[in-house]
């Protein structure tokens, strides 16, 4: 299952009024200094792709990562999209520090 919490579609919402709807794909990045997490990014279903329809998006996850990870929650806060899982990912080897929300 994965759901789309009211802020993060309102924010897609705001988005796609100006662009071309796509689908947004769930992944797993370990770019972040903070270690492995699950990001979004437009692609396109691929063969081994689950995907599945939330409030009008399209959400596409790998087949595998998606039975590890699921139930997936799409959110977003000041800091951006955040997509929360079942995944145990671990921290990476430095401190991120960023603002706070006020």
């Amino acid at each position: 299952m994965v759901t789309l919490t009211a802020p993060a579609k309102a924010q897609l919402d705001s988005y796609f009024e100006q662009n071309v709807k796509s689908a947004i794909r769930i992944f797993l990045t370990s770019s972040s200094c903070a270690g492995p997490r699950l990001t979004l990014a437009l692609d396109d279903a691929k063969d081994g792709d689950s995907v599945h329809n939330v409030d009008g998006y399209d959400f596409v996850v790998d087949n595998e990562l998606y039975a590890e990870a699921k139930p997936l929650t799409v959110d977003f806060s000041c800091s951006g999209f955040q997509v929360e899982s079942s995944l145990k990912l671990s921290g990476g080897g430095c401190s991120c520090s960023g603002g706070s929300c006020s």
